[in-house]
């Protein structure tokens, strides 16, 4: 049975690592603690963490304040991943096209955005890519284990994920746990960065936690990218705000419009899964023997590619954590 140490062991002990962030001189950032609004920022275990409540501007403007202000670094990590990548001269079109993307927002999260840009004084195009750029330029490179609660010495289901980006350097240094408690929905926590509106990992009040992995091919016939769709990170927080069972997740995603192809890890109180995800289709994917692992490829065969693709090592990262997952005690 596996325990909270073989699952911490799983997200850590993988082959190599895909981005070595380089040694810094100076001091790194920490958020400023203080209060503004409905919001207070407070260090928990060493931790910096976010609580906010509220309506969409006193939640926008709390995070503006108090979050992405001082840690304006993150407002420009979008164009220097451009740059990191030898693609500044795109810039223009994934503004183009995110701005686009943002208009499209639901209004609860448009007026939050909105909010947070102008509590915040950040450039607004900046703003736009932070929100949008991951939909439209695949970049992170992550690994999950699943374990179902018979077969975890908790009795109880786990979700493991390791968040692997090209950090620059930086962005490490802004990792943030925000505590959300938007009116009339389910309270969750989000782990991410500073001005994010969509949530890539977190869990909510029901105990219903999601974590996304980036897919970068998917089977032929099949489109990989809706330009009309809500981008995934907004998918994956309404799931925490409306939902509180892998089966509501599943029902309510198949209902929303998407842009891009991803794996979600899905998580409740007595199951887990993965959700195969694309613009069209939502495959769910079982633990086989108590355990389920995912990477950033498609296995099902509604979706995989007839060919291995293996973008980023993926498949090394899955082989790895199976043999994990199949450690016996």
């Amino acid at each position: 049975m596996l325990g909270r140490r073989f699952l911490l062991a799983a997200c850590l002990l993988l082959p190599g690592s895909l981005y070595v962030a380089p040694v810094r001189a100076i001091d790194p950032f920490h958020f400023p603690t203080g209060t503004s609004g409905t919001g207070e920022l407070k260090y928990v275990n060493g931790l910096p963490v976010l609580m906010v409540e509220g309506n969409p501007e006193e939640i926008g403007d709390a995070i503006g304040t108090l979050a992405l202000a001082p840690g304006r670094k993150m407002a420009s990590y979008a164009d220097e991943l451009l740059q990191h990548y030898h693609v500044p001269f795109l810039r223009s079109s994934f503004v183009s096209a995110g701005g686009k993307m943002v208009e499209r927002f639901p209004d609860d999260y448009r007026r939050e955005f909105e909010a947070l840009v102008q509590a915040s004084q950040v450039d607004r195009d900046q703003a736009v890519l932070g929100n949008t750029l991951f939909d439209l330029k695949k970049l992170l490179a992550c690994s999950a284990i699943l374990v179902e609660q018979g077969h975890s010495t908790t009795s109880t289901p786990l979700l493991g994920r390791n968040l692997d980006y090209p950090s620059l350097g930086y962005a490490h240094e802004y990792s943030l746990v925000t505590v959300y408690r938007p009116t009339g929905k389910h309270a969750f926590v989000s782990i991410g960065f500073p001005g994010l509106v969509g949530c890539l990992s977190g869990m909510n009040d029901a105990g219903l936690a999601v974590a996304v992995l980036e897919v970068f091919h998917v089977r032929g016939g099949h489109i990989w990218f809706s330009h009309t769709g809500l981008p995934y990170a907004l998918c994956y927080r309404r799931l925490l705000e409306q939902c509180t069972t892998v089966a509501e997740a599943k029902a309510l995603l198949e209902s929303m419009h998407r842009t891009t192809i991803t794996n979600l890890v899905v998580a409740d109180r007595n199951s887990v899964a993965v959700f195969e995800v694309s613009p069209r289709q939502v495959v769910v994917r079982r633990p086989s023997d108590g355990t389920c692992v995912c990477t950033n490829h498609f296995c099902t065969d509604e979706l995989r590619t007839r060919f291995r693709h293996n973008a980023n090592r993926t498949y090394d990262r899955y082989q790895a954590l199976e043999t994990v997952a199949q450690l016996p005690g």
